[in-house]
């Protein structure tokens, strides 16, 4: 919802600075021209930082669903976990990686597990002070929508808006990127391990490429904040990711996937311990 409403408002406010600029005097200095353009630019940012910058687990696992793949059980990380994780960084990870999970659930209609992971969605959400974003509504909105995907993912990526935003705008930033960053490997956990043979699955391959675009994305999203050092040492876990990436092109091949997987299932032992 936030990224149409960005892509609404910043074409109105370019057309409405536009306009100032055309109706004023023809000697308007470049100098005043300049400071406008700087205004649009600052409003189009303060925008887009409070939005969620990658496609969210909601929308990767949607794309599993019509993969014609199964549920499986046991592959989600235990909420019995959630008691582990005592510092902001390893809460604020593991809440995007419980996020992932609980699109998982959602997805699949798994009622019981939805109510598992709302729960320690909203513990983690308790403990980084974020109460009003994960509120009591929200497993009435999932339950009263289970027969429909579409809407399904419209509710969670809200949530996901919401959670980054309130980060982001309580001077979080840091915070905000290792929820992002703990929803992404999560769902890349879950996609590479839809089957005990991921690579022989129809279609895994496009949704691991689009997942390639999301690292990236996530890279740089990320480089402005690298001197925080939760930042920094979680891009740093994930450089096996980089390396394996960097020799991919437009295709893979099953070797790929099972380096895909390998180092996936290493960085996420790392986070979930």
């Amino acid at each position: 919802m936030k990224k149409i409403i960005a892509g609404f408002i910043l074409p109105l406010l370019i057309i409405s600075f536009t306009c100032l600029v055309s109706c004023k005097d023809k000697k308007t200095s470049k100098q005043q021209k300049k400071v406008e353009k700087e205004q649009v630019k600052e409003i189009e940012g303060q925008i887009e930082t409070n939005v969620y910058p990658l496609p969210t687990s909601a929308a990767v696992i949607k794309m599993l669903t019509e993969l014609q793949v199964g549920y499986i059980v046991g592959i989600t990380n235990p909420v019995e976990n959630s008691k582990k994780y005592f510092s902001s960084q390893s809460r604020a990870i593991n809440l995007g990686g419980f996020g992932a999970d609980l699109s998982y659930a959602t997805l699949y209609n798994q009622q019981q597990e939805v109510i598992m992971y709302l729960d320690v969605i909203r513990f983690l959400s308790n403990e980084l002070n974020m109460s009003k974003v994960y509120n009591e509504d929200l497993y009435t909105k999932i339950k009263q929508n289970f027969d429909n995907r579409d809407e399904l993912v419209k509710i969670l990526t809200t949530e996901f808006n919401d959670t980054y935003a309130y980060l982001s705008e309580n001077d979080q930033q840091p915070l905000a990127l290792l929820v992002v960053g703990g929803a992404w490997v999560e769902g890349m956990y879950l996609t590479t391990h839809v089957s005990e043979a991921a690579y022989q699955v129809a279609g895994i391959s496009r949704v691991l490429l689009e997942q390639k675009k999301s690292f990236e994305m996530f890279l740089e999203i990320t480089k402005p904040y690298l001197s925080d050092p939760s930042v920094g040492d979680f891009v740093k876990l994930l450089d096996p990711v980089k390396k394996v990436y960097e020799g991919i092109g437009t295709s893979l091949t099953e070797q790929n996937i099972k380096d895909i997987t390998k180092v996936i299932v290493d960085i996420r032992e790392q986070i979930v311990k």
